[in-house]
């Protein structure tokens, strides 16, 4: 199995596979000193690359969304006109600070007596029009459409008065000069002094050396951030997940129950299209924790639930799509069941291959690779931190348990990586054949925790799927014999749409790779 970026098929992997890549730090933003405490507003709750990757959004649960800029090909054009001139560029992919605005801010429903926090939970970027860059953010129930655009701030540089002339004797010259304003019977003064301009005046030939007009010069530019519009009041539980849809003109937005459909331009009215709350809340089984559009089919989309479950939609079937068109799960081992079987199915995250093909999901303990065709199981398991399985009393009982880890592949669909703890993200190569399974810290020294584990044989269940599970094995607590940190959690990565670089935030701190 061997995806294809660009929307290309997926093509038949060679014997050669492709060695691990070796992962090097780029970037911090944000790092702390050594000791320093970390305010809770300035904690990093959403990462997202635009579609060309130019451009990377943070969010915080502060509220604000910051904006970084690319800086590397700038200079000597796109990187895409670079690679067809086979122009060599050993420079890393470089980013820089560009602006930051204040998305939202804390609400309080009176209603409900509910207090809404301004953590940013998603943003997603949308197309770009005219120079300016578009994107969605959104809390726990407002979503917010903002425009960034450069504006320039003009000044007059050059008065109309002659400045030496001006200040030759210390006056200024006597057309500028205040005169006596006549009064008027009623107590008013007339506008019109004694001595103005009669109406046969005439400008001496060649005009008056010192009357120049004002020049206006564009001194510097300025970042412009405008909230364009609104969309609220169309979610009764939390906003988990936000997806824009492949026709640049609609976004869906989930909730625990529900998910609604939206135009861009209009922020007064939603359209429901999947609704799974029962008529009696007793009989609630399981609720919507993220959902994606198809990259390429606007009437398609996926969304996953709390069982483990990923099912596919067709918009075209019906307007409250109660009915999948395809469901995706994995029945459990019989024997294996226990009180953490259902908490630690719960799929927290799922991604869309660049081409369409797979679906990427993480639940507590796996990521799992689905292709779209074939619902009888995941393509590929791997798994992130085995060795928490004889904790899970402990983390149940300090609630990392349903700590919500996101996912991310990159742009050629050779490879995937997500989160874990101690500030550790985890690259797993997922074409045929590949056995990469590459550990990384968030630290300027990727590798110091480095550590590839041996993969297990993979178990072949047909021709067509094949499951492999990665990853240390070993009942401790880590594969360095490293004790985990679970105050330290990883839970928000993006991988680069073009090229093998991964940014991911720990705490206040932006971190970025390359490969």
């Amino acid at each position: 199995m061997n995806g294809k970026g660009g929307g290309e098929e997926g093509v038949t992997a060679t014997s050669s596979v492709s060695p691990p890549l070796d992962w090097k730090f780029s970037q911090v933003f944000g790092e702390r000193t050594a000791g320093e405490e970390v305010q809770e507003v300035d904690i990093i709750s959403a990462i997202e690359f635009d579609k060309s990757g130019d451009h990377l959004a943070t969010g915080d649960r502060g509220g604000r969304v910051v904006l970084f800029e690319r800086t590397d090909v700038k200079e000597h054009g796109s990187r895409r006109e670079l690679e067809k001139q086979d122009y060599s560029i050993s420079r890393h992919p470089e980013f820089r600070y560009k602006t930051e605005f204040q998305s939202h801010e804390p609400e309080f429903d009176y209603l409900k007596s509910l207090e809404i926090e301004e953590k940013i939970n998603k943003i997603r970027w949308c197309q770009t029009s005219n120079g300016a860059l578009f994107l969605l953010s959104t809390n726990d129930k407002t979503i917010k459409f903002w425009k960034v655009q450069e504006k320039k701030v003009k000044k007059v540089s050059e008065m109309n008065v002659d400045s030496s002339q001006a200040s030759a004797n210390g006056n200024i010259p006597s057309s500028c000069s205040a005169s006596p304003r006549p009064c008027l019977p009623n107590g008013g003064c007339s506008e019109r002094p004694y001595k103005y301009l009669s109406s046969d005046f005439k400008f001496p030939p060649g005009g008056f050396p010192t009357l120049r007009l004002p020049v206006v010069a564009s001194e510097d530019t300025s970042l412009i951030a405008r909230c364009r519009r609104v969309y609220a009041h169309a979610h009764d539980y939390h906003i988990n997940s936000i997806s824009k849809n492949s026709d640049g003109e609609t976004f869906i937005s989930a909730d625990d129950l529900r998910i609604n459909l939206w135009n861009l331009e209009i922020s007064n009215q939603s359209f429901n299209i999947v609704d799974v709350k029962p008529a009696n809340m007793e009989d609630l089984t399981e609720v919507i924790t993220s959902a994606e559009f198809h990259p390429m089919q606007c009437n398609t989309l996926a969304y996953c639930s709390s069982k483990g479950s990923i099912r596919l939609v067709d918009l075209r079937q019906s307007a409250l799509c109660d009915n999948h068109s395809k469901l995706f799960e994995e029945h459990e081992t019989p024997g294996t069941r226990s009180f953490f079987t259902e908490i630690i199915a719960s799929i927290s995250d799922i991604k869309f291959s660049k081409n369409g093909r797979h679906i990427l999901s993480r639940d507590y303990m796996t990521l799992k690779l689905w292709d779209i065709n074939m619902d009888s199981g995941p393509v590929a398991t791997f798994q992130v931190h085995e060795y928490l399985r004889p904790r899970l009393c402990d983390l149940y009982e300090n609630d990392s348990i349903f700590d919500k880890f996101e996912c991310c592949l990159s742009g050629d669909g050779l490879r995937i990586a997500t989160g874990s703890y101690s500030n550790l993200f985890r690259v797993f190569g997922c074409a045929s054949g590949s056995s990469e399974a590459t550990t990384l810290e968030a630290s300027k020294n990727p590798m110091r925790r480095q550590v590839q584990t041996p993969a297990r044989p993979a178990r072949s269940l047909s021709s067509l799927t094949r499951v492999v599970r990665r990853g240390s094995e070993s009942p401790g607590a880590d594969a360095n014999g490293n004790s985990h940190d679970f105050t330290t959690k990883l839970l928000h990565l993006a991988w680069h749409p073009n090229e093998n670089s991964i940014a991911c935030a720990a705490a206040n701190s932006l971190y970025m790779y390359y490969a």
